[in-house]
């Protein structure tokens, strides 16, 4: 019996011992094939040219960069799949670029701008000889003098006036009861520039005025007309000579014109500020919106205000809006040209907010990289205004996406960005 139970045991382990060996053969017969078959399938190919196959590392022949694998391999990056690398180069981006979350959120807008202090033109005067003749004697010396209205401001002889007070005193002499005669003689006078007081002197003298005194009708800063003025040019800013360290151009002895324009007289208690707007803001741009004025040569300085006047045109090389703001000077502490730094407020707007260098232009379209796990995918956006550094984006992105913090490091030089809505993507 003990001879019989000795043999089964003995059975019973070289059974055993032969079963470990067949799976151990199998396991090996198993093993083998995948070896072979995953260094048979090892390709390597580049990211920029998928075209390019090979079944050693090295570098692309066409570019000169490095290799990687193609499927499953270490070298590829942790978690890029390769659906990630057969991803189009011109819409899709593998890098390492700080993101940003978008935010939906209602703020104030408000519109910057900056712009300079001018004269207001609504007070521009021009005093223009009513006659011909010469300057005698010229009481205004310089640009920007200060003058007030009935201050006397050159003396002219003219031959005209002689003539015209001549018929005065022979029609009073001879025809004393031609009322109507005389009133006209007086008239005459009157709309060549002399006062009562003097046509009734040269009738209680008899005298003759043969040097007459010009009188301004205006008070302000005296402003000098260029010689193009002076001629009779139309539609040209007055620019004082001064500002080109030259004399005035009028000058004692010198003969002047019926109607050319001798001075411009300017009130000095009123400018306006020309702001310059970008067009993007242009359009929540109304009249009589509140404006706060700021000036670096005079810091701390506020000046309230709002938009008097809006240009409906643009100057040429200049595609910004042109705006207007009514400033009083009555403490003469405002300098014409001074820089000034102009915010409007325009209301409240809401919606998504990005930093301005999350957003590329493309001219006719604009766009964002949305991070997709480890690549960023091109997303072609609406925007709104923009407010600072700040753009509102309309359509395109939720506010739970995450994007590029910096859209202009993702396309290289000779990068051509396809979005999903260009005819040669699809």
């Amino acid at each position: 019996m003990k001879e019989k139970m000795k043999n089964i045991s003995l059975i019973t382990l070289v059974g055993s011992f032969f079963l470990i060996l067949l799976l151990g053969s199998c396991i090996q017969t198993k093993k083998a094939p995948e070896s072979q078959q995953a260094k048979g399938e090892t390709k390597y190919t580049c990211p920029m040219h998928p075209q390019i196959m090979e079944d050693h590392p090295g570098a692309c022949p066409i570019c000169g960069m490095t290799l990687v694998k193609k499927s499953g391999q270490a070298s590829e990056g942790a978690g890029i799949s390769l659906n990630t690398v057969l991803e189009p180069i011109n819409s899709s981006v593998i890098a390492s670029i700080g993101v940003i979350q978008t935010e939906e959120k209602q703020s104030l807008v408000r519109i910057q701008g900056d712009g300079y202090l001018d004269f207001d033109t609504r007070t521009f005067n021009n005093i223009a000889a009513r006659f011909s003749g010469r300057i005698e004697k010229l009481y205004i010396k310089y640009a920007f003098q200060m003058i007030h209205k009935g201050e006397r401001i050159f003396d002219i002889y003219s031959p005209e006036m002689l003539t015209a007070q001549q018929d005065l005193l022979y029609v009073v002499k001879n025809s004393s009861g031609e009322v109507g005669l005389i009133n006209a003689a007086k008239q005459k006078l009157v709309l060549l520039g002399m006062t009562s007081a003097q046509i009734n002197e040269v009738l209680k003298t008899g005298k003759l005025f043969y040097s007459l005194p010009v009188y301004s009708p205006y008070e302000g800063h005296v402003h000098d007309m260029p010689h193009s003025q002076m001629a009779g040019a139309v539609n040209s800013k007055p620019e004082s000579s001064v500002l080109k360290n030259a004399p005035l151009t009028v000058r004692e002895g010198m003969y002047i014109e019926k109607g050319q324009n001798i001075f411009n007289v300017v009130d000095p208690h009123h400018l306006w500020a020309v702001v310059k707007i970008e067009p993007s803001s242009v359009s929540r741009l109304k009249l009589n919106q509140k404006v706060e004025l700021t000036l670096p040569d005079l810091p701390g300085k506020k000046i309230d205000g709002k938009v008097n006047f809006i240009e409906p045109i643009l100057h040429e090389g200049d595609k910004r809006t042109s705006i207007r703001v009514y400033i009083d000077n009555m403490q003469h502490d405002l300098k014409v040209n001074s820089i000034v730094h102009a915010v409007i407020q325009t209301g409240t707007a809401s919606g998504l907010w990005v930093p301005k260098s999350a957003v590329l232009d493309l001219g006719r379209t604009k766009v964002v990289w949305l991070k997709k796990g480890n690549h960023y995918q091109v997303q072609e956006v609406t925007t709104g205004i923009q407010m600072g550094e700040r753009v509102n984006i309309i359509k395109g992105i939720s506010s739970a996406d995450s994007l590029a913090i910096d859209a202009h490091y993702l396309l290289d030089s000779e990068g051509f960005i396809k979005t999903k809505n260009d005819e040669k993507y699809n």
